[in-house]
């Protein structure tokens, strides 16, 4: 098995370009059920996550075809998809317990076929993440679900969902795009209140009014959609990773580095990292490209974090943000309100020599003055990168293993850093 080796100390410098992000490719992928048009997605990210969802794409007659390859770091894949016929309304649990975005094929399936059979998902091992708010969402659209053996069975009398009022009690992101996905072709109208804000949900409006949908409220809380007939292809290009972009700030910061961070609209889409980024000291200057980030101050500053549903700070980047606090001035706190297990990458911080100490949602740390390597082991995609940053500044060698985590979410991750001076190999004779 591949693990990561990393020797610390080594200033980054230079420009890394973003990628797609993985949380707006997978939704704009599943909406190429709405139509049976060719829908042609740019700046797709080279994943193990878009690997797995174009497989089950294919299980319902999808036709991918890939257009451009995307070989250089700068240049995300562009594939043409294409359904003239769904062959299948069943998604089935051998390749939806790989990833849980694959419960998003269920709105689309049931808008465009009034049925559809989907196994319960998978994912990372971060806290229970019920897909209840999907399922209500679609019985307020009058849909019939019911649950058997570990999947769900949903089906629109008559064939056709109907425009419904559906009110969500939390914020869910992807409760949000399945209904949303599901009620461009609905008839009449149905609207989405407290819907989730993030950008890739924006991302998704923009995308299906490309399509021919008809969605108002874009970046609100409120979504209306009026339902059409049907949906026609269009081309349409995924926004950067806001994330990844993240994450590479923080490792700018933590290596006392300067990294350009290449993508379009960047500094908007992050407002939330930023916002807390620039607590803790770093500086973001905008380019024609993208931004800039590099450390402002001669030690990263304690700061107190709450995880929050977008415009605030992002459960994703809960993990690197913790990694770049084992080395801050005084204490931070930080507070994780999203997932309940998300504090998998601590027991491992703390072998690299970080001072952590977690009660229930919240972790408090006393910074140190240098990290140690050691070998690590990593538990999801965020607490991957979270180690793969504090392996770039602790003394002597860091091996991150499990790192099929990493495949999930960050393209060519080895290549990118190594571009900006960063000592890291990947191999599988490293493996144990």
């Amino acid at each position: 098995m591949d693990r990561i080796a990393i020797t610390g100390g080594y200033r980054l410098e230079g420009e890394i370009p973003i990628s797609g992000a993985k949380n707006a490719a997978l939704p704009l992928m599943c909406a190429s059920l709405l139509t049976k048009d060719p829908f042609i997605l740019s700046n797709l990210p080279q994943l193990a996550d878009i690997s797995t969802l174009k497989l089950l794409l294919k299980g319902h007659g999808v036709r991918a075809k890939v257009l451009n390859c995307g070989k250089s770091l700068d240049q995300g894949r562009t594939i043409s998809f294409t359904t003239e016929v769904i062959t299948s309304t069943v998604a089935p649990y051998d390749i939806v317990r790989k990833m849980r975005a694959s419960i998003l094929v269920l709105g689309p399936l049931l808008a465009r076929m009034g049925e559809a059979t989907v196994s319960l998902p998978g994912g990372c091992a971060i806290g229970n993440r019920p897909i209840d708010l999907h399922l209500k969402g679609f019985e307020e659209m009058g849909a019939t679900i019911e649950l058997e053996e570990g999947y769900v069975r949903a089906v629109a009398p008559g064939g056709r969902l109907k425009g419904g009022n559906v009110h969500f009690p939390m914020i869910s992101v992807g409760a949000t795009e399945n209904i949303l996905m599901a009620a461009t072709l609905a008839s009449g109208t149905t609207t989405i209140e407290n819907a989730a804000r993030e950008p890739e949900i924006s991302d998704l409006v923009n995308c299906l009014n490309a399509m021919g949908a008809n969605i108002k409220g874009i970046g609100t809380k409120t979504l209306e959609i009026v339902g059409v007939d049907n949906l026609h292809g269009a081309e349409y290009a995924v926004m950067p990773d806001r994330i990844e972009a993240g994450s590479y700030a923080i490792a700018a910061a933590m290596t006392r580095g300067e990294i350009e961070l290449k993508g379009k609209d960047l500094m908007d889409a992050m407002r939330g990292t930023i916002g807390i980024l620039r607590e803790a000291g770093l500086r973001f200057q905008e380019t024609e490209g993208g931004i800039v980030a590099t450390l402002g101050t001669d030690k990263v500053k304690g700061i107190n974090v709450s995880t929050q549903p977008y415009p605030g700070f992002p459960t994703d980047m809960q993990a690197q943000v913790m990694a770049m606090m084992t080395l801050c001035d005084g204490a931070s706190v930080i507070n994780e309100t999203i997932f309940e297990n998300r504090f998998m990458h601590v027991p491992e911080l703390t072998r690299m020599g970080a001072d952590i100490t977690v009660h229930g949602s919240t972790a408090t740390l006393r910074g140190i003055d240098q990290l140690l390597g050691a070998p690590v082991m990593a538990t999801d995609l965020r607490a991957s990168m979270s180690l793969i940053l504090a392996g770039l500044v602790a003394d002597r060698q860091t091996f991150v293993n499990r790192i099929y985590h990493l495949d999930r979410g960050y393209e060519r991750l080895v290549e990118k850093l190594s571009a900006v001076g960063a000592k890291i190999i990947r191999d599988a004779n490293l493996g144990i």
